[in-house]
């Protein structure tokens, strides 16, 4: 390898910088592809990451069929290749990397990768489908409209406009997309007068929530929400909604439009931080959204105390119940059994460092087998359903399927739902069903 140092790897934990995103040198190609050659040639030198998705493939293919096969061989125009197959699931930043700061090497893969796709979209390079199929809020708040939702439906389900979809805008024609709701949540919750918290506050939680119904649960799947307020106040948790909310800005994150994730964060972070300031935690039932916030814009936007003090309000539902439950509040009288549960263990929520708590909430139900399985499932929003990737995902997802299959489990659970649809999918399976809403049948609520 090109690169030397005086250790094989870090022991240490894993340590994120603020990415300088507005830093007109963020942008210089020539420095981002001589940072993509270092980089490269580290992870060509290793390759323990060559199971967690198709970049690392990608990147060791290009490596071995080069003339040199190493990464001074590949074509500066193929670096974009392994960029594609990036969806930023953190993964091998959290769990492989061993040469990540603090060490000296400095690897951040997934962040590299962001920086190229934000040089890509800053030179004008995103497709129009991306754009749009990216602007979550804008077709939820369409799609959802009474009539509409039916006519969107409809057509998302129908074999002959899917077929016309894929050839036009290279919507692969198998892939599930997501239903839409009409009322969405938000106008589901609107106006409920909710209940007055029984819980004072125990470590790092107030007792009173606000939900952030995220662009999924609000247009979606509407009952996850309605899920987690039920579970919350029988747990003596008030639950309100968020005064105002927009798309976190994952989606255009993952597109590299830090633009727009800005145009997100100014929207979202001065009610979000009021809140706050009124005694309020956020929790969102959707794991990238919480990221987005617990990560994601703090390294973004590291000098803005808002954006710090959102940040450090901001739980996982599971996480949140693990602070009652570890303060002996948590109800444990649950009325049914859940049974075996093949339970999705989403990246999103793996790389917030919280540990399996979705896993062990779960378990505390009587007659109850959680199967954790933690394997990325390769969907990502957009890239399970985009034809170029779309085979791509289905192999990253296999793994995950033989472990369901073999298991014969009463259900399928994510916490992330567009990866649970994704699993039952792959696996011909019935539609998954939420760890919230699981909870809530245990609960008989």
């Amino acid at each position: 390898m090109a690169t030397t140092g005086i250790r094989e790897g870090s022991l240490e934990a894993p340590t994120r910088h603020p990415i300088d995103w507005k830093n007109a040198s963020f942008y210089d190609e020539d420095a981002l592809n001589a940072e993509l050659e270092r980089v490269f040639d580290i992870c060509h030198g290793c390759r323990r990451c060559v199971s967690l998705c198709q970049s690392f493939p990608t990147l060791f293919d290009l490596v071995d069929e080069s003339q040199t096969m190493e990464v001074d061989g590949i074509a500066k125009e193929d670096y974009a290749k392994v960029v594609a197959h990036c969806y930023l699931c953190d993964l091998c930043y959290l769990t492989k990397c061993p040469y990540v700061p603090p060490h000296e090497w400095a690897v951040d893969f997934p962040h590299l990768m962001l920086r190229a796709k934000a040089v890509k979209h800053h030179k004008g390079q995103t497709p129009l489908r991306d754009k749009v199929i990216t602007s979550t809020d804008a077709i939820g708040k369409f799609a959802s409209l009474p009539v509409i939702v039916n006519t969107v439906n409809a057509a998302n389900n129908s074999g002959a406009v899917r077929s016309a979809m894929e050839a036009a805008i290279g919507i692969h024609k198998d892939a599930p997309l997501p239903p839409y709701s009409s009322p969405p949540l938000r106008r589901r919750l609107a106006g409920r007068a909710p209940e007055v918290s029984s819980v004072q506050p125990v470590g790092p939680i107030t007792g009173k929530v606000a939900l952030f119904a995220t662009c999924y649960g609000n247009f979606s799947e509407p009952h996850i929400g309605q899920d987690l307020v039920a579970v919350f106040e029988h747990n003596g948790i008030a639950v309100t909604l968020a005064t105002e909310e927009h798309c976190c800005g994952m989606p255009k994150l993952e597109l590299g439009d830090l633009n727009a994730v800005e145009r997100a964060k100014e929207k979202n972070i001065a009610p979000l931080a009021a809140m706050v300031d009124d005694g309020f935690d956020i929790v969102a039932p959707v794991p990238s959204c919480v990221l987005m916030f617990k990560q994601e814009l703090p390294l973004l936007f590291a000098h803005d105390p808002q954006v710090a003090k959102v940040a450090r309000a901001f739980f996982d539902p599971f996480e949140y119940l693990t602070h009652l439950h570890k303060a002996k509040l948590l109800k444990t009288d649950f009325k049914a059994p859940l049974g075996s549960i093949a339970y999705h263990a989403a990246c999103h929520q793996r790389v917030q460092n919280i540990g399996p708590r979705t896993r062990d909430i779960l378990a505390l139900v009587p007659d109850t087998q959680v199967n954790t399985i933690e394997r990325c499932s390769g969907h990502d929003g957009t890239y399970a359903v985009k034809k170029e990737t779309r085979e791509a995902s289905m192999k990253i997802v296999r793994p995950i399927v033989r472990q369901v299959q073999s298991r014969q489990a009463d259900h399928i659970a994510s916490d992330c739902p567009m990866a649970g649809t994704h699993i039952a999918h792959a696996c011909d399976a019935k539609r998954p069903i939420h760890p919230l809403s699981l909870l809530r049948k245990a609960y008989g609520i």
